[in-house]
């Protein structure tokens, strides 16, 4: 499946938001860039909703979205893109190898975050798999502001009640 995300840019900087995922935003510096951030950003917030037991959105075709007044509105002046997207999957068993200490401290360092090795792990992942598709800290604050941005366009308020990672 694939989910139709906006592109809009400002100044050399470019922004993905979803229109059926609102609040889901992220930019890069290059279009070239934009598309692979927001696949994992997409991922990202998918994970949250599912973690916080909220329901998924119902996803809509480009064809559903062009009856839609508020899309036409914010698609204004924005490229599509469509971004490959594969709704939670079920918890999957696995075995790995590591080495003795790496896991003596991986257990130590769940249970002080209060976690189970696997929910640790996954973060890791997750934070890893972010990182390597370009979402840094320095970003973040751009990345605020565009969410605001996007937000204003349609009309809802900037606040979050959702933590983000």
């Amino acid at each position: 499946m694939q989910i139709v995300t906006l592109i809009h840019e400002d100044n050399g900087v470019f922004g993905a938001s979803f229109p059926d995922f609102l609040g889901c935003t992220t930019v890069a510096g290059s279009l070239d860039a934009i598309v692979a951030k927001a696949s994992e950003a997409l991922a990202f917030h998918i994970g949250g909703m599912t973690e916080d037991g909220l329901p998924l959105p119902q996803v809509r075709t480009l064809a559903q979205l062009r009856q839609d007044p508020t899309f036409r509105e914010d698609s204004a002046g924005a490229m599509i893109a469509l971004v490959p997207y594969a709704p939670p999957a079920r918890a999957v068993r696995l075995n790995i190898t590591l080495d003795e200490s790496l896991l003596d401290r991986i257990d130590r360092a769940a249970e002080a975050a209060g976690k189970t090795r696997s929910g640790y792990l996954a973060d890791a992942a997750r934070r890893r798999l972010a990182a390597e598709a370009g979402v840094s800290e320095t970003e973040m604050p751009v990345a605020r502001a565009w969410r605001k941005k996007a937000d204003r366009r349609q009309g809802r308020s900037t606040r979050r009640k959702r933590k983000r990672a």
